[in-house]
């Protein structure tokens, strides 16, 4: 009877520890099992977007705001072109709002991070953000920074 209950124990920890897992998987996507009550789509056209991945968060001021719905690419201008999906209660975006890549720590993730302009005029369904400001790419700092010690 002793070994039955061992034996149960140890399954309801392996369950726990499995749906567990589940869990941080889901998170760590960006996959949202919840209907999301709606939201309007924006444009940003960045010269370098290195890291950013479809389903990556749009927050301002720290607050999630939407979602990386799309990445295409301008051949004729080579740039990238982004469509965020915006939650539609944030309604007042001003028409000179900025966007910029940045990165969620050390070894964090992509993210679009907007910041309010001054402009009366507000971004509608449809618009495009043209106050954008790329990645910056360590490789690239590190590149010229060697090349810079390299000439001295």
């Amino acid at each position: 009877m002793r070994m039955r209950t061992i034996e149960i124990s140890v399954g309801a920890f392996l369950l726990a520890g499995i749906l567990a897992l589940v869990f941080l998987a889901v998170r760590v996507s960006g996959v949202s099992l919840t209907q999301s009550a709606g939201a309007y789509k924006l444009f940003a056209r960045f010269d370098d977007i290195a890291g950013l991945r479809v389903r990556s968060k749009v927050s301002m001021a720290g607050v999630t705001i939407g979602r990386v719905a799309a990445i295409d690419v301008d051949s004729e201008y080579g740039e990238a072109i982004v469509t965020l999906e915006i939650d539609k209660r944030i309604d007042n975006l001003s028409a000179d709002a900025g966007a910029q890549i940045q990165t969620e720590g050390i070894l964090g993730g992509r993210y679009v991070n907007i910041t309010q302009g001054a402009d009366e005029e507000v971004l509608q369904d449809g618009d495009t953000i043209t106050n954008t400001q790329g990645a910056l790419v360590l490789e690239n700092l590190i590149g010229e920074f060697v090349t810079r010690m390299g000439d001295s």
